[in-house]
């Protein structure tokens, strides 16, 4: 489960997951090198960084996950961009002026701008791009925030003149630029038609990122090199928006899927940064010389997705016994070597909108677990918890929750599913229960979009009530701060009530670095970044 060896010989096992690693990394170090051992940013020795799986597409915000989203954002960029503090800054836009009523945003585009063909960037490419994520056949992730499916309509986007774009909203939106700045999202990327074929169909992400992608050698690799025409911004490098600057010429994604494959390579140096490092392996990172741990609270969640219209779980008194048998704090300690507590909320503790601890709750009950039990009059039918290996924090707190379970007679059976059957499952809502982890979000109300909605539109919602939905619409026209609190507070009362979502935790961003290498930074939206990290010579700190 965690991937640890603590045996004094070589284990077959190991050794034949380093063999299938070396056919790996050889290829690519020996291609990228010439044999040769240099490991400063003036090689041509490809900078090395692992993936735990494969991306799911190239399609900016379309098909897409956690991983997916890291390499994108390589490659693509948005109007604007997420600074450190998750506030939106200007990224692609020079600048930008909002009209007295809140309705029109005007962006002027920085000139000078080209995408990775060599052509000129202008509002032609934005209006075209906007139009394509706002048009239902592309399947864009984000629409429901954009479209009117949430209240929040863009009625019209318009190029005014070359570098002049104007996006007209159907009301006041006041996390509209947040919302762009989505990196689930794709930010919302700014993309050349020819990213698509004559039909309209998906072909390669032609952006203006500092890198591009040269190849994607499916469940193996994804090569990217520096964009020479890029144009950074002047001000330094802030989250997702400054100065991004490719300082290594070749960028090499590894798919290596096992946890202690991925810290072999990098023990050996045969990768640069390993990121997201699961809580098991970083006691073993601490013995190894020449790599250092770098991490930051996130703003994502783990937890359990519950459907409530399964005709057991539809007794809001089984869901409740649910909750109430797990031990948050607990798990969370176990699941994560200690770097994270438990957390109730689908707001992350590291979110402004943290609920405070008098309305928190969370705390297990036992007695009241099986007493809810006995009025719903359960009989011990089985639960069926679906979860994946791909990610272990989403498997080995499945296992805990089975376990604290079975404490009041809950029967979990967990289900292990492919990473991409249990996205298919989410997506169309068939399950029972769900082990889950929703990626970093700026504000609590993406946070709640994730459950909450349409469930007619999006069956990957577990929650619609009435009030609810009342709630989060609130919280969408108001940019009062205290306001939002006192709205995101009875969401999360209310939430505890219906139990459609039981939080676990908050999880780090942790990723471990060689020591050569300079300028990685890890941040609340847990999205490695490589723009702006390099190797240094030895003797050159």
């Amino acid at each position: 489960m965690s991937g640890r060896r603590h045996h004094a010989t070589i284990p077959w096992g190991w050794l034949s997951r380093t063999i299938r690693l070396l056919a790996v990394v050889l290829p690519v170090l020996l291609a990228a090198c010439g044999g040769g051992d240099t490991v400063d940013s003036s090689s041509n020795r490809n900078f090395l960084v692992t993936l735990s799986s494969d991306i799911r597409s190239t399609n900016p915000g379309v098909n897409r996950d956690a991983n997916t989203d890291t390499v994108m954002m390589h490659i693509v960029e948005g109007m604007v961009a997420y600074r450190e503090d998750g506030t939106p800054g200007l990224l692609l836009a020079e600048s930008m002026d909002v009209s007295d009523n809140g309705l029109e945003y005007l962006f002027t585009l920085r000139d000078g701008l080209k995408f990775h063909n060599g052509a000129p960037v202008t509002s032609a490419e934005v209006v075209w791009s906007w139009r394509r994520y706002l048009d239902p056949a592309t399947g864009w992730t984000c629409l429901s925030d954009f479209d009117g499916t949430n209240g929040n309509r863009i009625e019209e986007v318009r190029a005014m003149d070359r570098l002049k774009v104007l996006f007209r909203l159907n009301r006041p939106q006041p996390l509209f630029l947040s919302q762009m700045a989505a990196i689930n999202c794709g930010a919302g990327a700014i993309l050349h038609p020819s990213s698509v074929d004559a039909q309209g169909q998906w072909r390669t992400p032609v952006a203006t990122g500092p890198y591009r992608l040269v190849e994607w050698k499916r469940g193996d690799s994804i090569h990217l090199e520096a964009f020479p025409g890029y144009v950074p911004r002047m001000e330094p490098r802030n989250g997702n928006t400054g100065a991004k600057r490719a300082l290594e010429k070749r960028l090499t994604f590894l798919v290596i899927r096992d946890a202690a494959s991925r810290l072999a390579a990098l023990d050996k140096g045969q990768v640069d940064i390993m990121p997201e490092v699961p809580a098991a392996e970083m006691r073993q990172i601490g013995h190894i010389k020449r790599v250092r741990l770098v991490s930051a609270p996130m703003l994502g969640s783990y937890g359990i997705l519950v459907q409530n219209r399964d005709p057991l779980l539809a007794d809001k008194r089984i869901r409740e016994a649910i909750a109430l048998a797990i031990d948050r704090d607990a798990l969370a300690n176990i699941v994560n070597e200690g770097t994270a507590v438990g957390n109730p909320s689908i707001v992350a503790n590291a979110s402004v909108f943290h609920p405070p601890a008098s309305i928190l709750g969370g705390k297990p009950d036992l007695e009241r677990s099986r007493a809810l039990l006995r009025e719903a009059g359960y009989d011990g039918s089985p639960i069926v918890l679906s979860t994946n290996r791909r990610y272990p924090a989403m498997f080995n707190q499945a296992l805990l929750v089975q376990a604290m379970c079975k404490q009041v007679g809950l029967n979990i059976r967990i289900e292990v599913l492919e990473w991409a059957a249990q996205m298919d499952r989410w997506r169309a809502g068939k399950f029972q229960l769900l082990s889950f982890g929703f990626s970093a979000r700026a504000d609590a109300a993406a946070s709640y979009s994730f459950i909450l909605g349409n469930r007619a539109r999006s069956p990957s919602k577990v929650w619609d009530n009435p009030k609810a939905l009342a709630l989060l619409e609130q919280s969408l026209r108001t940019g009062d701060q205290e306001r939002r609190h006192e709205l995101f507070n009875q969401l999360h009362l209310l939430m505890l009530k219906d139990v459609p979502y039981i939080g676990l935790f908050s999880p780090a961003d942790i990723n471990a670095v060689r020591e050569d290498v300079d300028g990685f930074e890890s941040w609340m939206f847990g999205r490695a970044r490589y723009w702006g990290v390099h190797r240094v010579r030895e003797g050159a700190r």
